[in-house]
């Protein structure tokens, strides 16, 4: 009985589903007869046919692509029921449009004609979208499924061009109003001169649209880069008499403008000034968005911001000392960093660092690593201060490391204590230091030759950068030196001096991005030949950033069984050709390098022998700095040696 039940619901149901089905049938019926039969289009019939095709005629593959995408028919092709007089005046329309997209491209004296081939159409349309301004006939409409008859019966509009002679630029004018235009100091002198000889749209050069707002907008960001944040464009002109072009362009700088007190937003665990301190931005400065760029890059990299975001309101009422907004976000009181890396000098190696921004409570920062690797592992602890208005900071570092070269064993350890300050443009530092250094393996009977000894001393330490940008300079170069007295202390007591020189210099070569990059380094103990001073004194040189062709620290001095010590006077140098390759397809990626470097370690000047590696290689250019692998053959090792390096420091 309940299956009967159930089968007897189920017919009900069927049933009402086709009563339905069939009304909504008879209504979709009686629609149809309310419009009277009307044929079915192409597309409700699922049918995208476009209503007529357009063809371009162009010699130049440029502009008949750049036709081709952008003319205004192209939009109308899909419209069903075109007719034949809606199609003549967007003929009409377009052939306007055209010759406005063309004078875009330089092309103001371009002929276009704009005309129709096929069926729907006849001359006197032709003529009319010729010659525009002639009023168009009043055409009979084309049959209303006309798009659905096929491809062959669609109307072709051609769209035929004759571009003439582009225009030139034969004057450019770029001048100035406000401050700037009179301001008779050597920084706007040279602001001004900048943006005059960095004009974009030289003379010579073809007229475009798209080159004429681009060198205006250049010109306007060197105005407001440096010390007019208000600068605009006050007047600009082309006026062009097909084929030249004359322009013109006035650049309003507004008031000169020059930092002012600063304001800090976000900081809670760092004293308030410290953005300001680190930032090296100082009340007076002159506005320079680059110097900001750059301060913002320092207080990041310092290791007491996650990041940081410095301004200035343009719209201030007081350009001569505006207000400086800094926006930070304070970095954690904790970080521990791991690392792993690989050196062709050393092998495999991984890192621990430790961070404490706020140690035991105070202001000072605590910086602990520990480095394991296979030539040199090394455990080592510091403190630093805050620093103060100035940048100066105190710092300690305690230190012990290991030195393995094959041959000898130094196991050494280090205190240090001093002062140190840090600018945008050079580091310095004085500091007391003590060394102990124990040299162990064979060839190690004659600790003194080796470096078995201890000493204290005092140094100065001055570095100096005046490279283009970094970590990926171009040109400029740098300069470092140190001079250090102290006395030994293991043994008889001798003092002594260790002095210090290095250089490295880029030398742009040409306009297409080649160079030359330079480099020299000095060193020199001067000492008793009895006093025993301590290997971590001394030098050795050789490896993949000193003289390629030669293991690590493989150039020293030659003792017995083959062993190479430390020595006390150190000369090495290198010449190196760096040129830009394969720029098409990755611009500004990669570069192939030649070099030449030279080396020597003694314990006397006239000992002192070249060691020669040429090689060549390739760099590539990455945002963190240069990644170079080369092939050097070591002239007097007699022997290839494959060297990997990363990053540009100096």
């Amino acid at each position: 009985m309940n299956r009967i039940k159930r089968f007897g619901w189920l017919l009900m149901l069927c049933g009402v589903g086709l009563l339905w089905t069939g009304c909504a049938a008879v209504s979709g019926t009686d629609a149809a007869a309310q419009r009277n039969d009307v044929p079915v289009r192409a597309a409700e019939a699922g049918q995208d046919a476009p209503a007529f095709d357009i063809r371009v005629a162009c010699a130049n593959q440029k502009l008949r692509d750049l036709v081709t995408r952008f003319n205004e028919l192209q939009r109308y092709r899909a419209v069903p029921d075109l007719d034949a007089a809606e199609l003549a005046r967007l003929m009409a329309l377009a052939r306007r449009q055209v010759q406005e997209l063309l004078a875009t491209e330089g092309y103001f004296s371009a002929r276009v004609t704009v005309r129709q081939e096929g069926a729907a159409l006849g001359a006197a349309g032709d003529a009319a979208a010729d010659r525009p301004d002639t009023p168009l006939p009043t055409l009979p409409a084309a049959p209303e499924n006309a798009s659905a008859a096929g491809p062959a019966a669609r109307p072709v509009v051609v769209i035929a061009i004759d571009p003439g002679p582009a225009a030139v630029v034969r004057q450019a004018r770029v001048d100035f109003a406000g401050d700037i235009a009179t301001a008779q100091d050597p920084g706007a002198a040279a602001q001004r001169a900048g943006i005059q000889d960095g004009w974009g749209l030289q003379p010579g050069r073809r007229f475009t649209q798209e080159a004429w707002s681009d060198a205006k907008t250049a010109a306007l960001r060197a105005l407001v880069a440096r010390r007019y944040p208000r600068g605009r464009i006050g007047a600009s002109q082309a006026d062009v008499d097909a084929p030249q072009a004359l322009l013109s362009v006035t650049l309003d700088s507004g008031p000169p403008f020059y930092l002012g007190t600063a304001t800090v937003e976000g900081a809670r665990r760092y004293p308030d000034d410290l953005p300001q301190r680190l930032s090296w931005l100082r009340p007076g400065d002159e506005y320079d968005q680059q110097n900001l760029m750059r301060a913002q890059q320092r207080l990041a990299a310092s290791g007491y911001y996650d990041s940081a975001y410095i301004s200035i309101d343009p719209d201030t009422d007081t350009p001569t000392a505006a207000p400086v907004h800094y926006s930070v976000t304070e970095a954690k009181r904790y970080k521990l960093q791991l690392g792993v890396g690989y050196r062709t000098d050393s092998g495999a190696r991984a890192s621990v660092e430790w961070r404490d921004n706020t140690f035991m409570g105070t202001t000072w920062r605590n910086d602990t690593a520990l480095r394991i690797d296979t030539k040199e592992p090394l455990l080592q602890t510091g403190l630093t201060s805050l620093p103060n208005a100035d940048g100066w900071r105190w710092n300690t570092l305690a230190r012990v490391m290991q030195q393995d070269d094959g041959m000898l064993t130094t196991n050494s350890q280090t205190l240090r204590a001093g002062r140190m300050q840090g600018t945008p443009q050079f580091d310095r530092s004085v500091y007391l230091q003590y060394d102990n250094a124990v040299v162990t393996g064979s060839g190690a009977a004659n600790s003194v030759k080796v470096g078995d000894g201890a000493a204290a001393s005092v140094n100065i330490n001055w570095m100096g950068r005046y490279f283009d940008s970094l970590p990926v300079p171009r040109r400029g170069f740098g300069l470092a030196g140190s001079v250090g007295l102290g006395v030994t202390t293991k043994g008889k007591s001798n003092p002594f001096m260790r002095l210090t020189g290095r250089w490295t210099g880029l030398i742009p070569v040409g306009s297409g991005g080649s160079r030359f990059a330079l480099r020299t380094e000095l060193g020199a103990i001067l000492a008793n030949a009895g006093a025993r001073i301590p290997a971590t004194y001394l030098w050795r040189t050789g490896g993949d950033t000193t003289v390629r062709g030669y293991g690590y620290r493989a150039i020293g001095v030659p003792l017995q069984q083959g062993v190479i010590a430390p020595g006390r006077y150190l000369a090495a140098g290198s010449i190196e050709y760096q040129r830009p390759i394969m720029q098409q397809r990755w611009p500004g990626l990669l570069e192939h390098v030649l070099f030449v470097d030279v080396g020597s370690v003694a314990n006397q000047l006239n000992d002192l022998r070249a060691r020669v590696g040429v090689g060549t290689g390739v760099r590539l250019i990455t945002p963190a700095g240069p990644m170079e692998m080369a092939v050097a053959y070591g002239v007097q090792a007699h022997q290839f040696r494959l060297h990997l390096s990363v990053g540009f420091s100096f």
